[in-house]
Formats: structure tokens, sequence, C-alpha cells
């Protein structure tokens, strides 16, 4: 069985740069843009009290993974 590989658009270097400038909106769109990649990396496996298994997204780690996208952004210059 192969897996499907979704190609996504890259994010424009604008709506980088005027996140990084601190245009709520632009970074509204850097967060909407890699939310589903955030929320497989703070997926996890839990085993409940049957001992079924079950995915599920850590806020907490979603939330920090996200700050740390936050803060990268902010922390971005353009070169040129």
């Amino acid at each position: 069985m192969s897996k499907i590989k979704k190609t996504i658009k890259p994010l424009p270097i604008k709506i980088i740069d005027a996140a990084a400038s601190g245009d709520i909106e632009a970074m509204r769109k850097v967060i909407t843009h890699y939310n589903g990649y955030i929320r497989s990396l703070a997926t996890v496996r839990m085993i409940d009290e049957l001992g079924r298994k079950h995915l599920i997204i850590d806020e907490t780690l979603r939330s920090d993974l996200e700050i740390v996208l936050i803060t990268k952004v902010m922390g971005f210059k353009m070169t040129g």
C-alpha cells in the first residue's frame, strides 16, 4: 500500500515577512497554513482504561509547537 503524498503550496514570503513585522492577520495565515503539520506532530497514542488504543492531539504540545512557530516567524529577517 503506497502513501499518497499531498503537495501543499509554499506560503508566500511576503506573508511571512508581514507576520514577522507584526501583522496579526498575516500571522494568522501562517498559523493556519502550518496547522495540519502542527496537529500531526502533536498527535500521540493513548491507551484507555479498557486497553483500547486511541490517537489524540496533545493540546499542550500543539500549543507549545504553535508558540515555537510564532517565535521563529517573529525572528525572521529577509536577506538581500
